[in-house]
């Protein structure tokens, strides 16, 4: 099973990260505008339609407030097994450390989700760090 981590300082506060992240239902509007296009909100999943046209439904396996911790799993999609799971973390000067991981399978789609997660990363950072600008 392949594993990918990939983790960025945001110079925003943690709870600021965090409001956006476990904002389920829109990661098109705050989150990862123009990596994820679309989002269907339905109950614990989510049909989430990324920027190159692939559409994957996501389904909520928790959202830990204390840990400002966020799983998924894509049950419908590319891939035959995934996991993810996002965390905002605090650094010591009250910026964010956000950490992406996703588990999955088969091995072959490590490197294409990797670029992509690379991709959506950057765009979870500059959001996140104008949104605050413009705050």
């Amino acid at each position: 099973m392949a594993s990918i981590r990939k983790e960025r300082t945001i110079e925003v506060s943690p709870e600021e990260a965090w409001a956006v992240l476990a904002d389920w239902g829109a990661p098109h509007e705050r989150l990862v505008p123009g990596f994820v296009v679309a989002t269907e909100p339905g109950g614990e999943d989510r049909l989430v339609t990324f920027f190159n046209g692939a559409v994957a439904r996501e389904r909520l396996i928790e959202r830990s407030e204390e840990e400002r911790r966020l799983v998924w799993s894509i049950v419908d999609g590319p891939y035959a097994h995934h996991n993810g799971a996002a965390q905002v973390l605090a650094n010591e000067d009250g910026t964010t450390r956000f950490v992406w991981i996703a588990d999955l399978l088969p091995n072959e789609m490590a490197e294409i989700t990797g670029e992509l997660m690379e991709r959506g990363i950057e765009t979870v950072k500059r959001s996140l760090e104008a949104s605050a600008e413009g705050a």
